[in-house]
């Protein structure tokens, strides 16, 4: 595992973001694929992270980066929806047809580290070795 740094922390804050056009509209391909990555790309490198992966499919798409701890994730999903939707309405002519390019939702989900229940039984033996040690 990698490990990055800023200059207070030590992190490895990976998260896979999914998010669809408003309505599901089939409307990423071609062209307008190619420019929502750039896009997206430039978004989260403006913000410090990393682009893992970034794959779409018509109706939706994935997103796999690493942000510092720094940035909160609500305020950069904002950035790259809100860039690429005044981008590729002003690019791309038949987007306009859309009353919103995106649906205001999105899902998110952490990536990486150890499982859930590993991590919960290293907490839970913090208090036994603690003890133990005193």
């Amino acid at each position: 595992m990698r490990y990055r740094s800023t200059r207070k922390s030590v992190y490895s804050a990976k998260y896979h973001v999914i998010w669809c056009p408003k309505y599901r509209q089939r409307v990423i391909g071609g062209r307008v694929e190619a420019r929502l990555k750039q896009i997206i790309d430039e978004v989260v490198t403006e913000c410090g992270g990393d682009v893992i992966e970034c794959e779409t499919m018509p109706d939706h798409v994935h997103l796999l980066l690493e942000l510092p701890p720094t940035v909160p994730l609500s305020a950069l999903m904002q950035k790259p929806k809100g860039r690429s939707s005044r981008r590729l309405w002003a690019e791309f002519p038949q987007l306009r047809r859309l009353p919103a390019l995106w649906s205001p939702s999105w899902f998110v989900s952490t990536v990486g580290g150890a499982p859930l229940d590993v991590a919960r039984r290293y907490v839970e033996n913090q208090q036994l070795l603690t003890s133990s040690t005193a």
